[in-house]
């Protein structure tokens, strides 16, 4: 049974997740050195495609009749309070960029995971959910592979 209130829930959710994960990676290329130009091209990508997904999931809630969301998640933001915090202790090298940019795609996989196995949810949304859930695990890799690369 489709139920628009689960509906509405899950993309509010999905909206949250991606605007941390903009926010994750506007914070992470501040963070970047000179010399780490190829990830500053990389996390602009990153947030371009979470500002897609969140367009797209945006006019899934207009569709519903009801007001996406805008803001981002309460552990959204103690993830980047955490990633400052650790930044001030372990300098702004690459690895530790890396290592907090997997947290978040980790964190994001976790809500996309969650989004598809709650009961309710259309077949329409269900498809689209799991579109953006494989798109954002080639992200996920991505980033795995290149902290893969510079850890110890």
């Amino acid at each position: 049974m489709e139920n628009n209130t689960v509906n509405t829930e899950i993309l509010n959710d999905l909206i949250q997740i991606n605007n941390d994960r903009v926010k994750g990676y506007e914070k992470a290329i501040e963070e970047l050195k000179t010399e780490d130009a190829d990830l500053r091209s990389l996390f602009a990508e990153m947030i371009r495609q979470s500002q897609q997904h969140k367009a797209t999931l945006t006019q899934e809630v207009q569709v519903l009749g009801v007001t996406a969301d805008t803001g981002t998640t309460t552990s959204g933001k103690i993830y980047r309070a955490w990633m400052d915090v650790k930044a001030v202790f372990t300098g702004h090298d690459r690895e530790t960029v890396l290592n907090n940019c997997e947290f978040g795609e980790d964190a994001a996989q976790k809500a996309y995971k969650t989004a598809l196995e709650t009961e309710g949810l259309s077949a329409n949304l269900n498809a689209i959910v799991a579109e953006q859930k494989a798109d954002l695990r080639v992200s996920h890799d991505q980033i795995k592979a290149l902290r893969d690369k510079v850890a110890p």
